[in-house]
């Protein structure tokens, strides 16, 4: 089926690369050298960058700006983090092009939990075989499953698509959901939302802050993992133990704090790393 373009935008703080491959999101596919496919829900969209541009081709165009953060000034943000030091500078003049996404809360709450431990590669091959066995089809492949549909999945389900040690967790928290009104956690804090996500089995502070960046956009957390102790230990080392680092970064970025931390993972993992 081929797509309209719904909508263009300018690439300068808008990299479709960078913006995937940063950690945040786990249903896309690079489809040729300039062009990525995303899922979303039950919501597809390809995206091509030609010439500075990226077009965005879906049946979906009000989703996908939205699912962007296409309203939201980036270059302002860039230049508020470049100022703080010139680590900051280089960091996100090197990750500029990342945007937050406007994610479902749902699909983050189950895509994190299977990222527990784990890698790219395979967390997307389990969500792949997630979808593919209980989700609706939809003209571009298969949806994210419904809580009900992942509720009525057995654990033993969840054991051969791969989920390993997370698939009582996968089954127990689909059922805690089914009761559980995710609406309430809008109107909280940040604390007191990570209190209540912490309720759900599979979920830790790491996926609990990963979950309030990337399905609640809570811009105020700073998900640690191994790339960011990392980047502690190098850049910022005062002494913390490991589980103070993820406060240490809040306190030092404050609102900012999550775009920081995609600037600095994304400069680590992708940058650093080859140097």
């Amino acid at each position: 089926m081929e797509l309209p373009i719904a909508f263009t935008y300018d690439a300068t703080y808008f990299n479709v690369r960078d913006t995937l491959e940063c950690g945040q999101i786990f249903r896309y596919k690079q489809i040729n050298a300039d062009t990525y496919a995303v899922f979303s829900c039950d919501k597809y969209a390809e995206l091509t960058t030609v010439d500075g541009v990226v077009q965005v081709r879906t049946t979906d165009r009000e989703y996908f700006w939205h699912f962007f953060d296409l309203d939201t000034d980036y270059e302002q943000k860039v230049n508020r983090i470049s100022a703080i030091s010139p680590l900051m500078k280089e960091a996100a003049g090197f990750g500029k092009g990342i945007r937050i996404l406007n994610q479902d809360l749902t699909e983050m709450i189950f895509s994190f939990i299977i990222s527990a431990n784990n890698n790219i590669k395979r967390i997307q091959l389990i969500i792949d075989r997630l979808c593919n066995a209980i989700g609706c089809d939809t003209p571009f492949g298969k949806a994210f499953p419904t809580v009900q549909a992942m509720a009525d999945a057995s654990v033993e389900f969840y054991t051969g698509i791969g989920a390993g040690y997370r698939d009582k967790y996968l089954s127990e928290t689909a059922k805690m959901l089914l009761d559980y009104d995710l609406n309430c956690l809008i109107s909280l804090d940040s604390e007191c939302a990570r209190r209540e996500l912490l309720k759900f089995m599979g979920i830790g502070p790491k996926v609990a802050d990963c979950i309030l960046l990337f399905g609640l956009r809570r811009g105020d957390v700073f998900p640690v993992d191994t790339w960011l102790k990392k980047v502690y230990h190098e850049y910022f080392e005062q002494g913390h133990r490991d589980i103070e680092i993820s406060r240490f970064f809040c306190n030092l970025f404050g609102e900012d704090a999550g775009l920081c931390q995609q600037y600095l993972f994304y400069f680590q993992r992708k940058y650093r790393q080859n140097a």
